[in-house]
């Protein structure tokens, strides 16, 4: 192995400035290009669990501007294999791309065109569990013990029962769902196929990994195996896991995962800035607890909590969110609050780590849990999009670029007492530094600090606030449910 291929313990460099958006390829664009089936649901009805509706990766390239007037450099696939679910995580042919989706023909023309806009692709990796369709697993149902992959799962009898849902399947399954037959991982077999599968789509010139649910393959060395055959091939590969609480476990030591999706941010954002506002229906049972409301002191406390648990590296790899495919749409976890939406997104692009737009959030797409937070882009409604989000989601995106302090600075708490509805930080690098200021009360609000940088100048970058000095004292003043950025003058 030469020097430059050699794997990496640290996290790619580039994701520190990476915006990432969250493609669920099924709803996100349907190209005229492709020749599709009957029996497709009409795009702009409401999203089922089964039904589908034609999206493809024809449509993501035909939407690429989009992307880039946006400020996206980077976008999360959720799965596009072969499969016989409208969301791919029951996946027949890990080395196929679904046909609905345009096959690999397809998936070749996203890569490239992409990569010619300098916008890097990460895909999905559901190697936890297969599918009923899957063709080993199949090759069970047909011959029982016979079959020469009855070892690859862990099968309890015979015949199995793959589609009886009053009877239990006699195999181990994903939380015990009998269309999600578990990989026996422990199989040595099993093991250099789905390191295979991750080699294979690597080389083809993927730039990372998301990995769903792998607190679940408890086969010890998976993981730290998985990191260092994919490093191998690309050391800059990009590898976050799907754990929503504390990861220190997994990303902190540098030998699986580069980061985590940060649900405890979003969680924490979203009780801060919505507060009452949050849906109680859609907040029961989420894990990513967003209820109770918080105040700005205990909001900080989180925050400084979250700081300290990864190393900094770690920190600003971090896939920070305010929604996904699994969770209810950040507009309608905050009650239809516009607001509370637009200051959560200030706090995500001034957050270290890199911020994650879910397809359709930056034009207040709305929808509850699985299946409606999944609904398809209104491409042919603009009437129906909101521009001020819109407006919101675009500019943060673009201040984050320009400002190397929101990316690569360091992040310090200034304000945020206990009581209080004001919260304000620094992001600062020794070339640049960032006030950030957030008022999440519905009444004004202002308060005194002292001066970190007497004597300075304020310049406001985004929104709405008044700042002034006095000697060693800064005192500032926001309308209610307002944020603001300013940028310290040297």
């Amino acid at each position: 192995m030469s020097e430059a291929s050699t794997p990496s313990d640290s996290p790619p460099a580039w994701v520190a400035d990476a915006v990432f958006y969250q493609i669920f390829p099924e709803r996100f664009a349907r190209s005229r290009q492709l020749r599709k089936p009957g029996n497709l649901e009409e795009w702009d009805s409401p999203p089922t669990r089964h039904g589908y509706k034609g999206g493809d990766l024809v449509g993501v390239v035909e939407r690429l501007d989009w992307l880039t007037e946006l400020g996206i450099n980077s976008i999360y696939f959720n799965p596009i294999f072969r499969s016989a679910s409208n969301h791919r995580y029951h996946t027949h042919d890990y080395y196929q791309v679904d046909p609905l989706l345009g096959g690999n023909e397809a998936f070749r023309t996203l890569l490239d065109a992409c990569h010619e806009r300098g916008i890097r692709v990460i895909l999905d990796g559901v190697f936890n569990h297969a599918s009923r369709g899957f063709f080993q697993f199949n090759d069970i149902l047909e011959n029982g013990y016979g079959s020469p992959w009855v070892d690859w799962f862990t099968i309890t009898g015979s015949p199995l029962n793959p589609y009886h849902q009053e009877l239990p399947p006699n195999y181990q399954a994903w939380w015990g769902n009998p269309a999600l037959p578990k990989f026996n991982t422990d199989h040595p077999d099993v093991r250099e196929y789905l390191m295979g599968v991750a080699e294979h789509w690597t080389r083809q010139g993927i730039d990372g990994w998301r990995l769903d649910v792998p607190s679940e393959i408890t086969t010890p060395g998976f993981w730290e195996e998985f990191r260092s055959r994919v490093r191998a091939i690309n050391p800059q590969a990009y590898l976050v896991g799907e754990i929503w609480a504390d990861a220190t476990d997994w990303i902190a030591r540098g030998d699986r995962f580069d980061a985590a999706m940060n649900y405890i941010f979003t969680g924490k954002t979203l009780a801060f800035v919505a507060g009452h506002r949050i849906d109680a229906g859609l907040a029961e049972g989420v894990d990513y607890p967003v209820k109770p409301a918080i105040d700005a002191g205990q909001y900080g406390d989180a925050i400084e909590w979250l700081l300290s648990r990864y190393p900094e590296q770690t920190t600003r790899s971090n896939l920070n969110l305010l929604g996904s495919h699994d969770t209810a749409r950040s507009l309608t976890m905050a009650g239809g609050d516009v607001d509370s939406v637009v200051l959560a997104a200030l706090l995500m692009f001034t957050f270290p780590g890199a911020p994650c737009v879910y397809y359709g959030d930056e034009i207040g797409m709305t929808g509850g849990k699985d299946p409606e937070s999944r609904g398809a882009f209104p491409w042919d409604r603009p009437e129906s999009w909101n521009t001020r989000i819109l407006e919101a989601y675009r500019r943060l995106s673009a201040l984050r670029h320009a400002h190397p302090a929101l990316r690569h600075g360091s992040y310090r708490r200034l304000s945020s007492q206990t009581g209080s509805s004001l919260y304000m930080f620094l992001r600062e690098t020794p070339e640049e530094r960032l006030l950030i200021a957030v008022n999440a009360n519905e009444e004004a609000a202002s308060a005194s600090i002292r001066e970190p940088y007497p004597g300075r100048q304020f310049e406001t970058l985004w929104g709405t606030g008044g700042i002034k000095t006095d000697g060693h004292w800064m005192s500032m003043a926001l309308p209610p449910r307002c944020g603001v950025v300013w940028r310290v003058e040297h």
